[in-house]
């Protein structure tokens, strides 16, 4: 038995609709599913939950601007979820223990701003607002960039500057002394 390559087995897929149908159903169905039973509208049953969120899932998948719109918003919601994890990764390398606690509001302030411009492309893309919110223009986005790194490092400043006292290093710094 013969198999092509992984394009190809995509190509299939995408050629039957997996990822028009199946995909954007099955999360709606999860969505909808673990927030019917986390919030137990319906106490502990199930059934309910499910049946509701099937229901729920192929009226969206029925909706051809739903499939348009996963389609455009899957990518660059990973492009922002990697900008982060790099963050992540590069704050859990060089930031002390004492500053990560502010290091996050300032992580989650860049979450927003990404999620911000995410949703600034997709409403010019579908012109749900005209010429959109002006996110794809790219000095727009160099500018929110240049403002958001500019908080950043005055935050990161203020917050180190705070405790001269403390003879606390990185775990970073701590790898390299003898």
């Amino acid at each position: 038995m013969a198999f092509g390559s992984i394009a190809d087995i995509l190509f299939q897929w995408e050629s039957i609709g997996f990822f028009d149908f199946v995909l954007p159903f099955l999360l709606i169905f999860s969505i909808v599913f673990g927030v019917l039973s986390y919030i137990g509208v319906f106490g502990k049953n199930k059934g309910i939950n499910a049946v509701i969120a099937v229901i729920l899932g192929l009226l969206s998948i029925r909706a051809g601007f739903f499939q348009a719109f996963l389609a455009e918003i899957a990518p660059r919601l990973g492009v922002g979820i990697t900008v982060l994890l790099v963050i992540l990764i590069l704050v859990g390398l060089f930031v002390q223990d004492q500053s990560k606690k502010v290091i996050g509001w300032v992580l989650l302030g860049i979450a927003a701003v990404i999620f911000i411009i995410i949703l600034g492309q997709m409403y010019t893309i579908f012109g749900e607002f005209g010429n959109g919110l002006g996110f794809d223009n790219p000095d727009t986005i160099g500018w929110i960039i240049m403002l958001g790194l500019l908080i950043t490092l005055i935050v990161v400043v203020a917050v180190g500057n705070a405790d001269k006292t403390s003879k606390h290093t990185g775990d970073f710094v701590k790898m390299y002394k003898e």
